[in-house]
């Protein structure tokens, strides 16, 4: 009785805590330079809203911080691909929107290279002032798109881009859309088996325990929340995001929990996926600060501390 009453104590303890400490919304006001993109020819270009109605098929959304290294063959095989499918398909339209999260290499000067080659219709670059963690950028990216789908790809080009396929597949499978709404997962599940006997024994027991805590306390059936390779309808993007608390590593998680709050259909759909060098991850201390915010997601929406709305990125 006497540990009942202690384990009470304490749950009661961490959701008081939960509650008090949480931020009610993550800003979501542009700084002045956030809210131009720089064209091919160096002018100012306004960023469009995702409040409008869209003007491309697909929008591409890289959420990039100190990846002038990495970039270039993500960028190289995204844009061979997607000038490929629009040769094909002349309807096809598409654009690529790089965040640079407020690098402090030359990620820009790297991305503004293609903007020049493939025109400001087609290759974006919005430079964050401060550094707003991944989930942040990738949002601020999602709100200045004009994709009727939105795509989230990882700058390191882990996922094979032409993998996009099976998302599309995997997201049209879902239809009938409710309101407009439906999101598809790349999904490094089926890869599993292998990355363990390339893993330690504490990698492993880590990767098991992240995942346990996902499956108990937010997402349940998505078996592998945090592959980059995730496909949104434009509703479905920003119902999500407008509502999204988390900017840093386990935005992904909140991001789905979010949408299994609305309803929103979700897929997860197996991709081809190579793990490359230069993660930001620091394996046991940034799957600490996830495990904490797992547990703050579930006891801040659980005690009215985070609610789901809508709002408008100024």
């Amino acid at each position: 009785a006497l540990l009942a009453a202690l384990a009470a104590f304490l749950l009661l303890l961490i959701c008081m805590i939960a509650y008090v400490t949480a931020i009610k919304m993550p800003t979501l006001h542009r700084h002045e330079e956030e809210k131009f993109f720089i064209d091919a020819e160096g002018r100012k270009e306004p960023v469009p809203s995702i409040h409008d109605p869209s003007t491309k098929e697909l929008s591409v959304v890289v959420p990039s911080y100190n990846e002038e290294d990495r970039l270039p063959r993500m960028m190289d095989e995204a844009l061979n691909y997607l000038e490929k499918r629009q040769k094909r398909d002349p309807s096809f339209t598409y654009e690529v929107i790089v965040v640079d999260d407020g690098s402090k290499d030359q990620t820009t000067k790297v991305a503004m290279k293609y903007c020049k080659k493939y025109g400001s219709d087609k290759v974006r670059v919005l430079s964050l002032v401060k550094n707003r963690g991944k989930g942040g950028a990738v949002r601020m990216g999602v709100f200045s798109s004009r994709g009727g789908k939105i795509l989230m790809a990882d700058a390191d080009g882990a996922t094979k881009f032409a993998d996009i396929e099976k998302v599309e597949e995997g997201l049209k499978n879902l239809q009938p859309w409710p309101n407009q709404m439906a999101i598809s997962c790349g999904s490094r599940a089926h890869l599993e088996k292998d990355s363990i006997a390339k893993r330690s024994y504490f990698r492993t027991l880590l990767m098991y325990g992240f995942h346990f805590l996902v499956w108990f306390l937010c997402v349940k059936e998505i078996r592998d929340t945090q592959c980059g390779f995730k496909l949104l309808t434009r509703e479905a993007a920003l119902r999500t995001f407008s509502a999204l608390h988390i900017e840093r590593w386990a935005f992904d998680v909140e991001l789905l929990y979010i949408a299994q709050r609305l309803g929103i259909p979700i897929a997860e759909v197996a991709v081809n996926w190579t793990e490359i060098e230069g993660s930001k991850l620091v394996p046991f201390w940034s799957w600490l600060q996830m495990g904490r915010d797992l547990l703050f997601i579930r006891l801040r929406y659980m005690t009215g501390a985070w609610q789901l709305q809508t709002r408008k990125c100024n």
